[in-house]
């Protein structure tokens, strides 16, 4: 018996429960780290003085640094590591009311918070601020850290006024969807709008006492103020109960609790970051300091994490060595493959009198259009490679690039 062609209002009636998928991408920019500052060592020079910092660190060891480097990109790398360190050697700072910071007296504490805040206040005055800024706060573990946490806060708000653009608050040690919720309620005191960065540095963030992930209840309880999703290495690797011979970012146990940060971040407009090493390339330890902080950042970027924590001056160095390494080894094969997209269509990518309007035929394929697109972007973003070089290498302008990751060519 000959079948029929479906009947298009049952069809529709046996698909209305269905909706549209909703992807939600990080809106702007994504800085390749976090530095973390005491409070009580913050100044008013402080980015200027980590830039100076890791100069000295480039200049004094380049035998060191080499011995990290592909020898055929050093000398480029090298290059452009210094540019980024004279104009922009930090992307994103955070001033460390946690454990960085410790526990002082109160009117110490107090005055630390309305200080920094000035500063921030003197840098969004001056234009000088980096593009990302803002606090760590201590934890809601207990009553009395809860209070010192919200009371620095408070202090360094009213201190600060409107906050910059980039402002970002960063909560750490969380450990059930109450503190989460509990903290939105805070920030909803304050009467302006604010974002805050969750640290994943224990094991009830990645699995809670009922058996379920913990994550994706966690963003449904910032009620979209969560911007990002930050791991924490110490405290997780000993909350696993590792010894601290085996605390580090690429133990097994890091790697499982990031790849339930990363699934759980994707599509819902959160950034992750990946840890820190307490590695440091000080003293006789450059060498060392430098191969372990490279190897890793190199590591995160295989995996995903475009973003860590840097906790010394000279670990920028190894930074942006790292992230400029990895897209400049990858440009010519990720440019052949956004060509070939360009190719399949039948013609070019752009049109040059429409300052680079992408045809639709592009997204033939568009997750692999987007994670390239994507890459090249990154590296804009960070130094690596300029405008004019990526529009050599591949034939797109920003605009181009941005349709594509964003989805929307």
């Amino acid at each position: 018996m000959a079948r029929t062609s479906l009947d298009a209002v049952a069809v529709a009636a046996a698909t209305a429960r269905l909706s549209d998928v909703d992807r939600v991408l990080p809106d702007g920019r994504q800085p390749v780290h976090t530095c973390y500052v005491p409070a009580s060592k913050v100044t008013g020079d402080v980015l200027r003085d980590w830039g100076a910092q890791a100069l000295a660190a480039l200049d004094e060891h380049p035998d060191a640094l080499a011995a990290v480097l592909p020898e055929d990109l050093a000398p480029r790398i090298r290059e452009r590591v210094r540019a980024k360190l004279v104009a922009e050697p930090v992307e994103d700072l955070r001033i460390d009311f946690e454990d960085g910071y410790g526990a002082p007296a109160d009117e110490v504490e107090d005055a630390d918070a309305e200080r920094t805040a000035g500063i921030v206040a003197g840098w969004r005055d001056d234009g000088v601020l980096p593009p990302y800024v803002g606090l760590r706060m201590k934890s809601f573990d207990t009553r009395v850290l809860r209070e010192r946490g919200i009371r620095t806060l408070d202090i360094f708000l009213t201190a600060l006024g409107d906050p910059p653009p980039g402002f970002v608050i960063t909560f750490p040690k969380v450990t059930s969807v109450d503190q989460v919720e509990v903290f939105g309620d805070v920030l909803d005191l304050f009467g302006i709008p604010l974002r805050f960065e969750i640290q994943v540095e224990t094991t009830q963030s990645i699995v809670d006492p009922e058996g379920r992930l913990a994550i994706p209840r966690f963003l449904a309880a910032g009620r979209g103020r969560v911007s990002g999703l930050h791991f924490g290495t110490y405290d997780y690797t000993a909350g696993c109960g590792l010894g601290a011979a085996h605390q580090h970012l690429a133990h097994g146990a890091c790697d499982f609790a990031r790849n339930v940060m990363q699934v759980s971040a994707a599509n819902a407009g959160v950034r992750v970051s990946d840890g820190s090493t307490n590695v440091l390339p000080v003293g006789d330890a450059v060498a060392e300091g430098w191969r372990t902080h490279y190897g890793l950042v190199r590591r995160s970027l295989a995996h995903g994490f475009y973003q860590g924590w840097d906790l010394h001056p000279a670990q920028l160095v190894t930074r942006y060595a790292a992230v400029h390494a990895f897209y400049l080894e990858g440009v010519e094969a990720d440019a052949r493959r956004l060509k070939a997209y360009v190719e399949r269509a039948g013609g070019t990518a752009f049109d040059g009198a429409s300052a680079g309007k992408i045809t639709s035929a592009l997204l033939d394929e568009p997750a692999t259009a987007q994670a390239l697109s994507s890459s090249f972007l990154r590296a804009v973003d960070c130094g690596a490679l300029d405008e004019a070089e990526v529009l050599g290498v591949t034939g797109l302008r920003v605009e181009d690039l941005e349709a594509l990751a964003s989805r929307k060519a």
